[in-house]
C-alpha cells in the first residue's frame, strides 16, 4: 500500500507563511485526486485544497487568495502553500489521495498560528 508522509508544519504568528509537503511511497499523485485536509480542535476534518490529475484546483472559500495546493510529479510531492495564515487556520494538516474507491492519507503534520 502506498505510504504518505506530510511535514513542514509548525507554529508561526498570524500574517505568516508555511508550506506543506506532501511525499508518497510511489508514483500516485500524478493519476490521482489529491486533497489536503486539516481538523482544527474540536471540529470535523475539512477539505482546504484538492487537485486532479490535470491540475484543476479548488479549495474552500476560507483559504482561497491564501493557499495554493500543486504538485510535483517528477518528485512525486504535493505542496500546500500557506500565505498570510490566520489563528483560525491552526490545526492538524493532512494530504489524501484518491485510490478509486479508497482513500490514503498519513499522519499529519500540525499547524499553529498564533495571534
Amino acid at each position: 500500500q502506498v505510504q504518505l508522509a506530510e511535514s513542514g508544519g509548525g507554529s508561526v504568528q498570524a500574517g505568516g507563511s508555511l508550506r506543506l509537503s506532501c511525499a508518497a511511497s510511489r508514483r500516485v499523485f500524478s493519476a490521482n485526486y489529491v486533497g489536503w485536509y486539516r481538523q482544527a480542535p474540536g471540529k470535523q476534518r475539512e477539505l482546504v485544497a484538492g487537485i486532479t490529475s490535470g491540475g484543476t484546483t479548488n479549495y474552500v472559500g476560507s483559504v482561497k487568495g491564501r493557499f495554493t495546493i500543486s504538485k510535483d510529479d517528477a518528485k512525486n510531492m504535493v505542496l500546500l502553500q500557506m500565505n498570510s495564515l490566520k489563528p483560525e487556520d491552526t490545526g492538524v494538516y493532512y494530504c489524501l489521495v484518491q485510490l478509486g474507491a479508497t482513500t490514503r492519507s498519513g499522519q499529519g503534520t500540525q499547524v499553529t498560528v498564533s495571534s
